[in-house]
């Protein structure tokens, strides 16, 4: 009796649709214009890199008449303005998740998410016309027994800052807690946990990977804020402390990567080279931090869903 020949069954044909092309295509694009800005930075700024080498990096003063650019007193600004804003929008940004994800109704959840987000709507210039008129005078008034100068402060803006990240961290800490799945909260009662116990020894580490994520998406978003931040923060040049674990520079006026290439600077820089070059060179050092924190930011929720 012949044997049939055995059925070879061919590997399916890769489909090249409009949905597959147009993906590809817009992502091809999107990183091509990556790229090209950052090598389009890397040139515009290389003469400075030649004439200071790191101690554009290790230096604080920034005289650009002299030419002397050293960025140090901006990155620390910038490092405080960022420690105050997670210090306001961390514990209240995962509470409110807390709350939200493991305490609230389904309905009561998606109300407080949508109330919160809504700070997510309001254009900077509106959060930095507020520092201006409300949150200015309120940190002077707080802080006159120390004797500030004015309420245009480093804590100023890390204050207005906290704000800005808070829906930030609130929304994703909520995503990564409603994705812990539920019959491990049942499992943990079951055991005789209660509810906060099982938020703290079920929810919260299982969950913790994307509450780190979204922290330092809302760091990335507090880096790169620059109007709300240029209208509050005094933009004082070469506020370096001899201490930096010293708090007094905290009430003083400073200036961060943003507010720097905020401001008008930028328009006399044009028109000389190596001054252009520095300023460029901030640019750079910008994009490298934040670019740092979402790449880290995005690893860490893909370690998540895996």
């Amino acid at each position: 009796m012949p044997v049939a020949p055995p059925v070879l069954f061919a590997a399916p044909r890769t489909r090249w649709g409009i949905t597959r092309l147009s993906a590809y295509a817009f992502s091809s694009l999107a990183i091509g214009a990556v790229i090209l800005m950052v090598t389009l930075f890397v040139i515009q700024s290389w003469p400075l890199w030649k004439h200071a080498g790191w101690g554009f990096l290790t230096e604080p003063r920034w005289f650009f008449r002299r030419q002397a650019f050293g960025s140090l007193a901006m990155i620390y600004g910038t490092f405080v303005v960022s420690l105050v804003a997670l210090a306001v929008a961390l514990p209240l940004g995962v509470g409110s998740a807390v709350f939200a994800s493991e305490y609230l109704p389904p309905r009561g959840r998606l109300a407080v998410k949508v109330i919160i987000e809504l700070l997510a709507g309001i254009p900077s210039v509106v959060y930095g016309l507020l520092g201006i008129l409300f949150l200015r005078n309120w940190v002077y008034g707080a802080l006159k027994p120390f004797d500030p100068a004015s309420g245009d402060t480093l804590l100023t803006a890390g204050l207005l800052l906290g704000v800005m990240v808070l829906p930030t961290i609130m929304t994703l800490s909520d995503d990564a807690l409603h994705g812990v799945p539920q019959a491990q909260r049942a499992a943990a009662r079951g055991l005789g946990l209660t509810r906060t116990e099982t938020v703290f020894a079920v929810s919260l580490p299982q969950a913790r990977p994307g509450i780190i994520a979204a922290t330092l998406l809302g760091l990335g978003r507090a880096l790169g804020e620059t109007i709300a931040v240029f209208l509050v923060v005094g933009r004082q040049d070469n506020q370096f402390p001899a201490n930096v674990f010293s708090l007094r520079p905290w009430i003083e006026s400073g200036q961060t990567l943003t507010s720097k290439l905020g401001s008008s600077e930028i328009n006399l820089a044009y028109g000389a080279p190596l001054h252009w070059a520095a300023m460029i060179a901030l640019g750079l050092l910008l994009l490298a931090i934040v670019g740092a924190c979402s790449v880290i930011a995005d690893l860490l929720r893909h370690r998540r869903s895996a």
